[in-house]
């Protein structure tokens, strides 16, 4: 279904457009999703969550996969909430990598965490873009069986009595994609369902690990992540080196995103608890120069990762240089964090750079519309009418759908 076929013409939708309506809307939009590893059991979940903190635009941001897209779609169309479509990449830099540059992982030099912003829905792409995405996922699932098979050596050779089996994982806890992280919450169902008792439960994780557990044994989040850091990471004894067909370098990335329709996206780490950043990101000229040069005209952050002085010097630095600036809190881990956005420290983003945020998200919120209408999407140039196009497509969303879920509530009735 077209989520825009309803809308007016973009010249209605502008004409109809407040200036300074007040407080813009609050948006989160990179959150993963179960559909390729997430905090949340479900979309529905996101969406309950996010309706609870009065979040009024979410982007979905899988890893590889837009399985989620109809869920993601009927959840937002039934709670008003406006949906971003977007997806996530790890390309590779081989040139960056034989220099050892970390670019946005600081442990392995060379690759490249990477999005795209609003693809199409429905989706449509070429036949040799879903020919990629189908060799990574294939090659991701190929490496996380040899992790299985291997941990499954471990436990048997130091008397640990459970076994993991992959197509129970894929079936039960992944959604077709599995991943290092579901591989260790399948650790923590296993014992959690063979011991009820936490000291048994604690004295099998010593025999795992071969000595002290490090996390609460009672906490699946800090285990899940002890397990994965001590079994699944490089070094490890059920480490499996990733081969090339786990990745893709970032010029296919790029072309694959295009082809979906959506925008090329580079996601920022920026400075880390000890305010370093990456050899990459720490010259922010040569980056725009890098970025520029590849027509990559929007970047990303984490801001629960930065503080709010050196994102705040960031976001204005780029955005001065003409990018989209979005922010989001991915929820790709155990640990169930708030979907509101916040600098490190629950630190409240300074009024001008949330706005800044905002203007970003009406670029993505325009282009989605655009395309879906026909017309060409956003390259870079006269970004004040796309954020006045998008903040006007936004609003006339959350008007509509909230009239019509008050209908619906009143007929109900």
């Amino acid at each position: 279904m077209n989520l825009y076929k309803q809308f007016p013409p973009a010249k209605d939708l502008t004409a109809r457009r407040k200036e300074n309506p007040g407080a813009p809307p609050l948006a989160n939009g990179h959150i993963h999703t179960p559909y390729s590893f997430s905090a949340f059991k479900s979309i529905e979940q996101a969406f309950m969550l996010a309706k609870e903190q009065n979040i009024q635009i979410l982007g979905i941001n899988d890893f590889y996969v837009t399985d989620g897209y109809p869920e993601f779609y009927e959840q937002a169309t039934t709670n008003a909430i406006f949906p971003l479509f977007n997806v996530e990449f790890m390309a590779l830099d081989k040139q960056l990598q034989s220099e050892g540059i970390q670019v946005n992982d600081p442990a392995n030099p060379g690759r490249i965490y990477f999005s795209g912003k609003g693809l199409n829905y429905p989706l449509t792409r070429s036949a040799e873009s879903d020919k990629v995405i189908e060799s990574l996922r294939e090659g991701t699932n190929n490496r996380t069986a040899q992790m299985i098979e291997k941990l499954n050596a471990h436990f048997q050779s130091v008397g640990v009595d459970i076994e993991l089996n992959f197509e129970w994982i894929k079936t039960n806890l992944a959604k077709g994609l599995v991943r290092e992280r579901h591989v260790a919450k399948a650790v923590w169902v296993a014992l959690s369902n063979k011991y009820e008792r936490i000291t048994r439960r604690l004295e099998t994780f010593h025999l795992m690990f071969g000595g002290r557990l490090l996390s609460n044994p009672e906490n699946e989040a800090e285990i899940t992540n002890e397990i994965r850091n001590r079994f699944l990471k490089q070094g490890n004894v059920a480490y499996v080196e990733e081969s090339d067909d786990a990745f893709i370098n970032l010029e296919t990335a790029i072309e694959v995103i295009k082809d979906s329709g959506g925008i090329p996206c580079y996601p920022v780490l920026l400075d880390d608890k000890n305010g370093d950043c990456t050899p990459f990101e720490s010259n922010w000229e040569q980056m725009v120069q890098f970025l520029k040069e590849r027509n990559i005209c929007c970047v990303e952050l984490i801001p629960q990762r930065n503080s709010c002085e050196k994102l705040s010097e960031f976001v204005h630095f780029f955005n001065n240089n003409g990018f989209i600036v979005l922010f989001g809190t991915e929820h790709n881990t155990p640990v169930m964090t708030p979907l509101t956005i916040h600098c490190s420290n629950q630190t409240d983003l300074p009024e001008e750079i949330a706005q800044i945020g905002y203007e970003g998200t009406c670029v993505v919120a325009a282009h989605q519309y655009q395309q879906a209408n026909g017309e060409k999407g956003y390259e870079g140039a006269n970004k004040q009418d796309w954020i006045n196009l998008g903040d006007a497509v936004i609003n006339w969303y959350l008007s509509e759908c909230s009239k019509e879920i008050k209908a619906e509530s009143t007929c109900s009735h």
